[in-house]
């Protein structure tokens, strides 16, 4: 006898992208067995782009470049053996790469006021949707903005661009066999905005006006060039053009004024694509003759038992006139009327006070005079009192220099020699220019403390320095010295820090807070610039850069924040740096929408619900489905990582009322629920329904099974329900049996079989991908039996 071939590998599915090669394989025990392929029941002698092979035990099917007539099932029978499996070519949307590598590495840059259009043409099976996305909203057509689609291209169409229309814009290509996205950037550039306000007036005197402003706060896109002064006399019409300032300045002077006129000042930044709408003052006006301004507090020179020796000098503003002279007021301490010294003013800046009683503290002012009038006086000097001069504080010695840098010294010294008892109360640290007359009082310190450090000086620079010891009779002699501030420490090119506290994606809860810290080096300070999808921050943004750092912050996050934030670090000389970071604001989902329960299975009920508002933000947004089966009952989870609308629930009791909940979840919580009010029943069955079938005569009505309507192969996604069905004719009525990889599902819960008058019926709620595999369903009665096969593939959810 001849012995029996057997099957030693059977036909396994297989998955292709569209354009590679297949290949179905099967290895049997004989090398003598010729075998046959079929596709889809026919059988194949040829095929294009197929070829059958066979080497040894093994017999293959290749396929040089899959196309979708290439799909289907496929059988080999040879011999004694039989094996089937699918072919399922994937065909997901694609973009050339050249159009894409062009599209994605340069932003596409349009002018304001200019039309937009984007174009993505494509390939893929269909039907293909596109959707344009920017800021993770889908776009739709309104007056100036049109999407268009056709079966191999999609369109961006922009009337008329602005500003606003800057960002990251997402295409989205999506089919059965997957999805693709592609991120382009648009750069809209225009003229700048006005600079910002208000114009603030530096100075105002009868031979000049000084104006400030700051820069604009939307640039265009391109640089600010430089700043156009115009001014406009009041009662006039026409503007004058003063003259134009460069990017870094934001001030201008003008010596062309003429005393008590009222005058307009406007400012507008320029760039490359245009000038700024202007930015106008309210009414300046130039001073007339002015009056001097304050000087200094009067300085103690010494004291005796009646008198006191002051000296000052001249105030920095004289006014417009020359000082003729100084009035000199004196009070005692802890009082507030002041009282003339002297009938006429002073033209020497010194006096001795006379007529004093000892050992009363009196506090002295100048004030200068000029052909205008007497100028605002000067602050208080500091207390001092009528005493023999043997009394006062001496000089303190070794005032030196201990140490110094780039911004500033430090100076120690030794307590005076103290007479007749006269104690230290402190120490008096006052500084001048070396360029400058006046001396500015820099600390007043405890009697324990003999240095301290001065600082705000400039690299190099040069400044007189002095040091008086303080009592209760006033002030002693004071010690001074030259001081020089070390050089400026070596330039360090811009730098961000950048290490593993910095995070490139940030998911922010909406209403909390927005901080982002990041760490910079660079000498001197470099320029820090914030932005959000390349455009100035929001008002609400606040940033602070100090210490090495720079700061962002917003106190309440709003779904408006999400996007891409950039900082900038720039030494004014061309040389930057920067870095970006993706803010995504979420938030917990808000509730599903409506509830529907249908029984479109008997006794099934399959729950669909409108979905939550909050997918239209949250990517990770699931559903949980929950029931109970009373009013007051607990709840019970039905499913959960639900990521459709719709969910099947199979173990309905008849005559049981059932409520359901949907919930929606992401990474930070539930929503509230929704819910169905009435309850879902299922009436029994109060008697069995039969029906009296019509008897046929004269003819055997035993007939084995034959399937009228095969099974069907099924590609579904997971989550989603999958019903297959069958017709089957025979007499008596056949057995119908399901099977899956040849296990018996009779008795399975997970799966819900039916027989209608020969209409056979497999529900798989909610299928998994161990759902996928070979189906059988087996029709059996006392004269024959009959088999019917289909594959169920599952897809991931996209």
């Amino acid at each position: 006898s001849v012995p029996r071939c057997y099957l030693n590998k059977q036909l396994a599915t297989v998955r292709v992208l569209k354009g590679d090669p297949a290949e179905l394989s099967c290895t049997v025990s004989r090398d003598n067995v010729a075998g046959t392929w079929f596709k889809d029941g026919l059988k194949l002698t040829s095929m294009d782009g197929v070829v059958f092979e066979k080497k040894g035990l093994v017999h293959k099917l290749i396929i040089n470049k899959a196309e979708d007539i290439h799909a289907g099932k496929y059988r080999f029978e040879g011999g004694d053996v039989k094996t089937e499996a699918s072919i399922f070519v994937e065909d997901p949307p694609q973009v050339d790469k050249v159009l894409l590598k062009n599209l994605t590495s340069v932003p596409t840059v349009a002018k304001a006021g200019e039309g937009v259009k984007l174009r993505i043409p494509f390939e893929g099976r269909g039907p293909i949707r596109a959707a344009w996305l920017k800021d993770r909203m889908e776009l739709g057509d309104d007056s100036r903005i049109r999407v268009d689609k056709t079966d191999t291209c999609t369109t961006l169409s922009i009337s008329s661009c602005n500003r606003r229309d800057c960002g990251d814009y997402k295409v989205r290509l999506k089919n059965d066999s997957g999805i693709l996205d592609i991120n382009l950037k648009l750069m809209v550039i225009d003229k700048p905005q006005p600079p910002a306000g208000p114009i603030k007036i530096a100075e105002s005197s009868a031979s000049n006006i000084t104006i400030q402003w700051k820069p604009p706060k939307d640039d265009g896109g391109k640089p600010v060039q430089r700043y156009l002064v115009e001014r406009q006399q009041v009662g006039r019409n026409d503007w004058e053009t003063l003259g134009e300032t460069p990017r870094s300045c934001t001030s201008f002077t003008t010596s062309k004024v003429e005393e008590e006129t009222i005058y307009y000042f406007r400012v507008r930044a320029a760039n490359a694509e245009g000038v700024s709408d202007a930015l106008e003052s309210g009414e300046v006006k130039a001073a007339g003759k002015a009056s001097p301004g304050a000087p200094d507090p009067p300085e103690i020179i010494s004291a005796s038992r009646d008198t006191i020796t002051i000296s000052w000098k001249a105030p920095c503003k004289t006014g417009t006139s020359q000082i003729m002279g100084y009035i000199v007021q004196k009070r005692k301490k802890g009082t507030v009327t002041w009282l003339p010294v002297t009938s006429v003013p002073v033209k020497e800046k010194k006096l001795k006070v006379t007529n004093l009683k000892k050992g009363v503290q009196y506090e002295f002012r100048v004030a200068a005079v000029n052909a205008a009038g007497t100028g605002q006086p000067s602050a208080p000097s500091e207390p001092a009192s009528a005493r023999d001069p043997s009394k006062s504080p001496g000089q303190v010695q070794g005032l030196k220099v201990s140490s110094s840098d780039s911004t500033s010294v430090t100076l120690t010294w030794n307590k005076p020699e103290v007479q007749d008892g006269n104690d230290v109360k402190g120490y008096e640290v006052e500084m001048r220019p070396c360029n400058r007359p006046s001396w500015t009082k820099c600390f007043t310190l405890a009697a324990e403390s003999t240095s301290c450090r001065v600082q705000g000086l400039l690299a190099r620079e040069k400044v007189l320095l002095r040091v008086r010891a303080l009592s209760d009779c006033g002030p002693g002699e004071a010690a001074e010295l030259e001081a020089c501030a070390g050089a400026a420490a070596p330039a360090v090119p811009p730098r961000l820090l950048i290490d593993d506290t910095v995070k490139s994606f940030l998911v922010i809860k909406a209403g909390n807070p927005i901080r982002v810290k990041i760490p910079f080096e660079g000498s001197p300070a470099p320029v820090v610039t914030w932005l959000k999808d390349g455009l100035p921050l929001p008002s609400r943004a606040a940033v602070s850069s100090e210490d090495g750092s720079t700061e962002l912050l917003l106190r309440a996050a709003e779904f408006s924040d999400s996007g891409i934030y950039s900082v900038e670090l720039g030494d004014g000389l061309g040389k930057s740096e920067t870095f970006s970071f993706q803010v995504q604001i979420t938030d917990i989902p808000q509730p599903p929408g409506a509830i529907r329960l249908e029984e479109n299975v008997p006794n099934t009920v399959t729950v669909t619900w409108d979905p939550s508002a909050s997918e239209q933000w949250e990517k990770n947004l699931y559903y949980t489905v929950l029931k109970r089966e009373s009013q007051k009952g607990l709840w019970h989870v039905l499913g959960d990582l639900i990521y459709n609308n719709k969910f099947t629930f199979t173990r309905v009791v008849p005559g049981r009322d059932y409520y359901f909940r949907v919930v929606a979840k992401n990474d930070l919580g539930a929503s509230d629920p929704s819910e169905t009010v009435q309850p879902w029943r299922i009436c029994k069955k109060k008697a069995e329904f039969q029906v009296k079938a019509q008897k046929y005569r004269g003819v055997n009505q035993n007939q084995p099974p034959r399937f009228l309507v095969p099974l069907k192969s099924h590609v579904v996604v997971t989550g989603s329900e999958c019903h297959m069905s069958c017709a089957v004719g025979g007499h008596p009525a056949p057995k119908i049996t399901w099977y899956k990889d040849s296990r018996d599902l009779s008795r399975d819960p997970n799966y819900f079989c039916t027989n209608d008058f020969g209409v056979c019926s497999l529900v798989v709620p909610g299928v998994t991908k161990q759902d996928e595999g070979e189906y059988m369903v087996e029709a059996s009665n006392e004269v024959g039996r009959a088999f019917s096969k289909a594959f169920l593939a599952i897809k991931g959810n996209c």
